[in-house]
């Protein structure tokens, strides 16, 4: 299936408006977790409790269409909880692969920095290859196979860090806040409506906009995006400047972005072309996922830490200190 850049924008605008009605008050959080689903990427939300993490990512599935499968991380979740597990059945069949909740489109790893780190390494290969090795076999995902996160920055009791090696598999960080008042008005009048995502009951959030061909071709578009060679280097620029900055001057990263991370930047600033209509990247797409691609992937300097001085004040001044082609 072939369609327009028109059609595409026209088509993610349908699905981020349907989340909408439903996600009150998160409209960046909306925007950054779809450009992360069409770059074909994996997303990270970080936010306290009851800030609608796990509700973002069921009306994204029900909006889009695909299958959604959403696991518990717990400090007892095995790798196999995860992966499947091969059965014995009888002995003319013998064991079979009984797939793990991992052989889905959308899958939310809810609480991820939860599990130990042999659970979260059998995540990082699917996030990675996406495929599934298991009892000597490589199986592989859908191609639409696309991990949503959540981590509680507050709760440290029970918690496994992501190692630097998961985080940079994730093609963007998303740190939710609490809505504004007027958000919050809205949302109590929804529910004062009838709407109650916890009622249960199988009901989707929303209802479908897209087919599964549709959001494939959504995807096949963000590839073709264009992206100039003055742009190319903008964007290595400004990965390039946040290992320069761990090493001189005010010594404000200790450890800089990766090489993965200035492909990851151009895949977001493509995505983020086709959601506003355009088959070629400005550098103003690069800006606006700049931060939430690089965050998870630089490491503070303790000094700053110390400071009170955060990752995202740091990546802005480096930002505004890097010249953009005109």
């Amino acid at each position: 299936m072939t369609i327009s850049v028109q059609d595409g924008a026209a088509l993610l605008q349908k699905v981020r408006n349907a989340v909408a009605s439903r996600v009150v008050g998160q409209d960046a959080a909306i925007e950054d977790t779809l450009v992360g689903f069409a770059a074909r990427g994996h997303v990270l939300i970080e936010g306290v409790p009851g800030t609608a993490k796990t509700l973002l990512a069921r009306a994204l599935a029900n909006a889009l269409g695909v299958r959604f499968t959403r696991i518990q991380f717990t400090s007892d979740l095995m790798p196999a909880d995860v992966t499947g597990v091969s059965l014995y059945r009888d002995p003319v069949r013998g064991f079979e692969f009984q797939p793990g909740p991992v052989f889905t489109d959308l899958l939310l790893a809810d609480e991820i920095n939860r599990a130990p780190a042999k659970t979260q390494a059998a995540l990082l290969e699917a996030m990675a290859e996406r495929q599934v090795t298991a009892d000597g076999v490589t199986r592989p995902l859908d191609p639409l196979f696309t991990v949503i996160a959540t981590q509680n920055p507050v709760e440290h009791e029970g918690t496994y860090p992501l190692p630097e090696a998961q985080l940079d598999r994730f093609l963007l960080k998303i740190v939710v806040g609490y809505p504004p008042a007027a958000a919050e008005l809205e949302m109590l009048a929804l529910h004062e409506s009838g709407f109650d995502p916890e009622k249960g009951g199988g009901m989707p959030i929303v209802a479908p906009v897209l087919s599964d061909d549709e959001a494939r071709a959504c995807r096949t578009l963000v590839d073709q995006v264009r992206v100039a060679p003055e742009v190319r280097e903008y964007i290595a620029s400004i990965t390039r400047a946040t290992r320069a900055d761990g090493v001189a001057g005010e010594s404000s990263l200790a450890l800089g972005a990766s090489p993965r991370a200035t492909v990851s930047l151009m895949r977001a600033a493509r995505a983020g072309a086709v959601l506003d209509g355009r088959d070629y990247v400005v550098p103003d797409d690069v800006k606006a996922r700049a931060i939430s691609v690089l965050r998870h992937r630089v490491t503070l300097a303790p000094e700053l830490e110390v400071e009170g001085r955060t990752t995202d004040e740091v990546l802005a001044g480096l930002l505004a200190r890097t010249t953009a082609p005109a």
